[in-house]
């Protein structure tokens, strides 16, 4: 049983460090975020936050705030398997940073069951909706090597 659980933490931060490279394809100055949705140890889904298709790459206005328009790695990795003949649900969500409420909704929506993200947010309300839906959310601090469980 140690075993399985070694080589799920194992890939869980291989999979986390995989979501941070990806996060670098953003446009986004302020804030850079990746998300890969894996499913039978598989990549059925990617994302990473940045204006929609057909939109200037562009993610802030003149003054840094980020444009009311911007999509969230989550949204954009969740849409992108919903218009492919992959399914999401039972699925395990990578991301960078903690969801926000937005994202968690669409996570609860897909079918996605577990949430791994390796960084913290101030903002705990998408957290706080995962947990409430059952969903299985777990922190790992890929440079400290901590994790955290919660279900």
């Amino acid at each position: 049983m140690g075993e399985k659980i070694e080589k799920q933490s194992e890939l869980d931060r291989r999979y986390l460090r995989m979501a941070r490279i990806w996060a670098e394809n953003s446009y986004c100055k302020r804030r850079q975020v990746g998300a890969l949705i894996v499913k039978d140890n598989r990549i059925i889904s990617d994302g990473y936050n940045g204006t929609p298709s057909g939109f200037e790459n562009v993610c802030e206005d003149e003054n840094n705030v980020t444009k009311p328009y911007v999509l969230h790695a989550e949204a954009n990795a969740i849409t992108k398997v919903a218009a492919s003949s992959n399914s999401s649900k039972d699925a395990t969500i990578y991301i960078t940073s903690a969801p926000c409420i937005e994202c968690a909704k669409l996570i609860i929506q897909a079918g996605i069951r577990r949430v791994v993200y390796s960084e913290l947010y101030r903002i705990e309300d998408g957290c706080k909706l995962l947990e409430r839906a059952g969903i299985v959310l777990d922190y790992i601090d890929i440079t400290d090597n901590i994790t955290k469980h919660y279900e």
